[in-house]
């Protein structure tokens, strides 16, 4: 088809613009500007999650539904600024998840790496392809990339913790695969705690031994809390706090000394009280959990006053500032794994 030229170019192209479309050509002059911007322009919004009532709502569906027929007793924490998605960051899920006592949240496994950040209970465990963790309060346990993993509650008090997942990443890649076991629990196939014992004092059995029986890549997937403060509160007696991050240290997978998943990263940070962090922004949209202490976030010009358990969002390239109140101890994850190996990620400290 020919089309009627005149001296009115913008009436021509948009008679362009309407016959490419039923071809679904675009003109990528139209939309440069927005797939190619200066600076990121996320869409998820700095928010803050207050566990008081956030636990309260998931006590309240404890009621109503039971962790088998739900199979993840969990709610959502949807960024406002991605409604729709089930999704904190671009990149990010998380969402609170309850076991209630004599519970069993049934084994599954997939594709999507996922991190439990324990903030209510003790005793309750995760299992990981047949072994055990026995949960306590601010515990970080991993299901890592495939493996399979189920939940268990044998105490008398409900067990609450943070899931932090690579969910939107993997459906970005259209790589989302999942499966159920048959039964409700994965048989035994380790003593709770084997992992723990035999991979996290920076050794590891001999490899090709009979007693290397963890995944390669992987081999590790509790990092107790009793291990990683102690670490944390010698680093701050030991050093100045970084202007804009304080003490803060990564948990590493010791396979390869990297991240703990290959799309997520994870830390601890000490704020002494009265320190206020200089501004930081980095590309890596970070979700954090309040251990102990209270402060005041301001993220980009909102503010937020945080206590503990009390859980924030800080969203790609978001200028962060903390003061602490108190002695400040924060958990946080982010997809900075992921974005150091795509050579994306970068920070400015000012």
């Amino acid at each position: 088809m020919s089309l009627h030229l005149n001296n009115d170019n913008t009436a021509q192209l948009q008679e362009l613009y309407a016959e490419m479309r039923p071809h679904s050509l675009y003109p990528l002059w139209e939309v440069l500007s927005m797939l190619v911007t200066p600076t990121p322009r996320s869409s998820a919004k700095p928010w803050k999650w207050d566990y008081d009532s956030a636990r309260d709502y998931l006590l309240r569906a404890g009621d109503l539904i039971s962790a088998e027929k739900a199979e993840r007793r969990v709610l959502i924490l949807e960024n406002p600024g991605l409604p729709g998605s089930s999704s904190i960051t671009t990149s990010l899920y998380a969402g609170l998840q309850l076991i209630l006592p004599g519970e069993v949240a049934p084994c599954h496994r997939h594709t999507p790496c996922a991190l439990r950040f324990v903030l209510e209970g003790e005793g309750a465990y995760t299992a990981v392809d047949g072994e055990k963790v026995i949960m306590r309060p601010f515990d970080l346990v991993l299901t890592p990339n495939w493996q399979w993993h189920d939940h268990g509650n044998d105490t008398d008090a409900p067990m609450i913790w943070l899931d932090g997942l690579d969910i939107p990443t993997v459906l970005h890649f259209d790589a989302s695969f999942a499966e159920r076991l048959e039964q409700s629990s994965h048989p035994e196939t380790a003593r709770p705690g084997d992992s723990l014992n035999r991979y996290g004092h920076n050794m590891r059995p001999m490899r090709g031994s009979s007693a290397d029986r963890r995944p390669a890549h992987q081999p590790l997937f509790h990092y107790p809390y009793k291990q990683w403060r102690a670490a944390l509160r010698e680093l701050a007696a030991a050093a100045v706090p970084d202007p804009h991050l304080g003490h803060a240290l990564e948990f590493l997978n010791p396979a390869d000394g990297g991240s703990i998943m290959p799309t997520v990263t994870a830390h601890v940070r000490l704020l002494p009280a009265g320190f206020a962090s200089a501004p930081r922004r980095a590309t890596d949209g970070t979700v954090f959990v309040v251990v102990e202490g209270r402060a005041r976030a301001t993220v980009a010009d909102q503010e937020f006053e945080l206590q503990a358990r009390d859980l924030l969002v800080v969203p790609s390239w978001q200028e962060l500032r903390l003061m602490a109140e108190s002695e400040l101890i924060l958990f946080g994850y982010s997809d900075r794994a992921a974005q150091e190996k795509l050579g994306l990620f970068r920070e400015a400290r000012a």
